[in-house]
């Protein structure tokens, strides 16, 4: 990713209140989150999956076994849709669009590797352009390939975890929101 700030726009909304700051967003990704992967099977039906992933470096990383129906998918259309639900920083809701491409740099995978052990406590191996270890259960088995995610654009909606009926949590009113990268 860019370290270039999206331009934001607000989503839907009658009232004046200011589109979500990305810094928001960003905040949750960082954090612990569930992931889940949408990719399109060559038949053009979808295919949704949970995974791990982590932010790190302003980018969006995550594994699959070659073997597994979402590596396949990615092979033969890079486009995909992620989305996040924070863990541990509720009111509010990622769906990110863009592209994943295989990461071959052999720094770049001991980067990630590291950055797995410290965010999941999953120790890895880097060999032959992927990740060997104990199984990921979202991954399938080894070798785990590593993607990295580029959005083209991003959504950010009130959480449906820890908010009231008004969106209102911890971290105050969420508009919903649109980011173009």
């Amino acid at each position: 990713m860019t370290d270039k700030e999206p331009v934001a726009e607000r989503l839907l909304t009658a009232d004046e209140t200011p589109a979500t700051a990305w810094a928001a967003a960003r905040e949750r990704l960082e954090a612990p989150n569930t992931y889940w992967l949408a990719t399109v099977r060559p038949d053009g039906r979808p295919h949704v999956v949970p995974l791990l992933a982590i932010w790190l470096d302003n980018t969006l990383y995550f594994c699959a076994s070659g073997a597994s129906r979402k590596a396949k998918n990615l092979e033969l259309d890079s486009h995909c849709v992620l989305s996040a639900n924070s863990l541990t920083l509720p009111a509010l809701d990622l769906v990110l669009e863009g592209s994943a491409v295989k990461v071959n740099d052999d720094t770049t995978l001991q980067r990630v590797a590291d950055a797995y052990k410290v965010m999941m406590d999953w120790p890895v191996t880097v060999r032959d352009g992927g990740f060997y270890g104990d199984s990921a259960p979202t991954a399938g088995p080894p070798p785990y390939y590593v993607y990295e995610f580029t959005p083209t654009v991003a959504f950010g909606l009130p959480g449906t975890a820890g908010t009231d009926s008004a969106g209102q949590g911890p971290a105050g009113m969420i508009t919903p929101t649109r980011w173009h990268f």
